[in-house]
């Protein structure tokens, strides 16, 4: 009982004071830190980091088209607010009834980093000696330096990857219904949840398609075991919940796939490159060619440990980050971080990678500040987001 104490402690601190150290200089309003200019906007500068105030127009209005038109600044059609999926904003208008809705989006913000540290901790615990749980964990909450800096500021990002970790843990364990209720929570925050669906999908197909290929549909899904798995259909089934919340809010079904430029995905792969595509915008993009290194690897090498069904997930998502023309991709490649930890474990444990980190802390800190204080969406009036 004790161990399991100090372990949530470790988990909420490891989660709140890489947070609390980035928002200091905000709220002391310093001018410079190591030379840096900062905002003197204080926390404003925080809330007002994309996409949190977007989400907020939606938790204000539940995508009811007059009240965005009529309220909200932005130059953007209602259909553009459907591409942030419903469950972050319900849970800001959930807390926004005791205190104001940004804070209450910051709240929702740490609590959910809170549990994506949480099921971290689970996932990798699995995988290396118990010596090494907390400091993976701790490495988890500030790297890399995007991962830090989403949770440090009004984003779903951490509820999305706290719940595809929590049902990759689960369905590798063969926890289905756990496995398809929080993938149902992932698709209920971001749109990518459905390729959990689609993983799980192939994962189980694999072995009929290797083993059965010949023979007839019946068999086929008598081997697929649906009386077992068949909870992971609560992933698309939420997908066409959100949708048909749609209809009703703005009526149309279809709104996600009419909601402007939010869909980043272009064919042919490695569209990223092109420095002309909308949101690329620049010829400086190297360390694109290292993401897509270490997403290589990191699949690999969880096919080599053979850990399928992670390995299964991260290669459906990796494949998917290839069609990305984003020059953000580090973000939308998060959720494959945890695995990516997985697959690198017994190199982050040695001595040479923690020497490493302890000095890379440092540029992880500077770089958060910099980013968070660029990083803001113009806003001239906050009334309407209190």
């Amino acid at each position: 009982m004790a161990a399991k104490v100090k372990g949530l402690i470790a988990i909420v601190a490891f989660s709140l004071i890489p947070t609390l150290l980035i928002w200091l200089p905000f709220l002391l309003r310093v001018g410079t830190f190591w030379s840096i200019p900062l905002s003197q906007n204080g926390m404003a500068t925080i809330v007002a980091n994309y996409d949190g105030p977007l989400y907020l127009v939606v938790a204000k209005t539940l995508y009811n088209k007059g009240q965005i038109e009529s309220n909200f600044q932005f130059p953007l059609p209602a259909e553009y607010y459907t591409a942030h999926f419903p469950l972050f904003p319900l849970l800001i208008k959930a807390f926004g009834v005791v205190i104001n809705y940004p804070y209450a989006m910051l709240i929702v913000t740490l609590l959910s980093s809170i549990l994506a540290t949480y099921f971290f901790m689970r996932l990798i615990s699995q995988f290396v000696d118990k010596k090494e749980v907390l400091f993976l964990t701790f490495l988890f909450t500030i790297f890399p330096a995007r991962w830090l800096i989403v949770r440090s500021v009004g984003s779903a990002d951490p509820l999305f990857v706290a719940s595809v970790i929590a049902s990759v843990y689960y369905f590798k364990n063969k926890k289905y219904w756990l496995a398809g209720i929080w993938g149902a929570v992932a698709q209920l925050t971001k749109s990518p949840g459905i390729i959990l669906f689609i993983s799980y999908v192939i994962f189980l197909l694999i072995p009929i398609i290797k083993n059965n290929i010949l023979s007839p549909a019946g068999k086929w899904i008598q081997n697929l075991n649906l009386k077992k798995t068949f909870p992971i259909f609560l992933i698309p089934l939420t997908l066409l919940v959100v949708f048909g919340f749609y209809k009703i809010v703005q009526g149309n079904f279809w709104a996600y796939f009419q909601s402007g430029d939010n869909i980043h995905l272009a064919f042919p792969p490695f569209q990223i490159f092109n420095y002309s595509a909308p949101w690329v915008g620049t010829f400086w993009l190297e360390e694109i060619i290292f993401i897509y290194l270490f997403g290589a690897l990191g699949v690999y090498k969880l096919f080599q440990k053979k850990e399928f069904e992670l390995a299964t997930f991260a290669a459906t998502f990796f494949a998917l980050t290839l069609f990305i023309a984003h020059r953000d991709l580090l973000r939308y490649s998060l959720p494959l971080v945890p695995f990516l930890f997985v697959a690198f474990s017994d190199v982050l444990v040695k001595k040479e990678f923690k020497f490493a980190i302890f000095i890379i802390i440092i540029p992880i800190y500077l770089y958060s500040l910099a980013f968070i204080s660029q990083n803001v969406m113009p806003i001239s009036n906050w009334a309407p987001f209190l």
